[in-house]
């Protein structure tokens, strides 16, 4: 099956996220300047590429210290006055964004694994876009990680997972998802998705072989992506929804 070449911005970036770019890149390399909003976005991974492409994105994220690294690679990119960084969590967003003419993309990336309440979260994240707005949703998939720890040579670890049972004491639980209850969730926050496809099939696998080469791994993540039943046991599952 051929594969579709990563835009310039993609090549750059972690060959784990090539499948996530690969969704976005029709949206953000349209030559059409976005308004973004970016939950949870941390020290700008996608933030400072989006504005570089000529987006401007707000980042609403709990860390002040995430703010102030996403602050200086903007301004240290040029890009500074594009992205704009609020402090806050992402299961109060009502709290500090303002009332406007609503978003364009919003980013929710790995960020309902941590909150209080996933599908309050996403339903905030659904009110902030405008009308035809999408959100880009990735999240960690159980199967995949029962399948990583049983590599790694843990399958007392990964039989946890499995059984959702992994915590430890004075550390927060942290989900994982299904195809299923990821797209119920999308759909409880009044969202119509698309196709959902893995993320990071094999390259949190590979880091861990030497001479694994950068570009192939990337091109092998996106023809493993959409395929069954190679996307079910990828570390993360992404899907793109609209909301009407």
């Amino acid at each position: 099956m051929p594969t579709v070449p990563p835009s310039p911005t993609a090549a750059k970036l972690p060959a784990r996220t090539a499948a996530v770019w690969a969704a976005l890149d029709p949206l953000v390399g349209a030559g059409t300047a976005l308004r973004v909003l970016d939950v949870g976005g941390g020290s700008g991974m996608f933030a400072v590429p989006l504005a570089r492409l000529g987006h401007t994105v707000t980042v609403v994220d709990p860390s002040a210290d995430a703010l102030a690294t996403l602050s200086r690679r903007a301004q240290n990119d040029g890009v500074g006055e594009r992205v704009v960084g609020v402090q806050g969590d992402g299961d109060l967003l009502h709290q500090v964004l303002a009332d406007d003419d609503g978003y364009d993309l919003a980013l929710c990336h790995w960020v309902l694994e941590v909150v209080d309440d996933p599908a309050a979260t996403l339903r905030q994240i659904a009110g902030a876009l405008r009308s035809g707005g999408q959100v880009s949703l990735a999240a960690a998939n159980r199967a995949g990680a029962v399948l990583a720890r049983a590599v790694a040579g843990h399958p007392v670890e990964s039989l946890a997972v499995l059984e959702d049972r992994d915590t430890a004491p004075g550390r927060p639980a942290r989900r994982r998802f299904t195809p299923e209850a990821l797209l119920d969730l999308v759909d409880g926050a009044g969202l119509t998705p698309g196709g959902w496809r893995g993320v990071s099939v094999v390259a949190d696998l590979l880091e861990a072989a030497s001479g694994a080469e950068p570009d192939a791994v990337r091109n092998l993540e996106l023809a493993l992506a959409e395929i069954s039943p190679y996307r079910e046991v990828a570390a993360g599952l992404h899907l793109l929804a609209t909301r009407p």
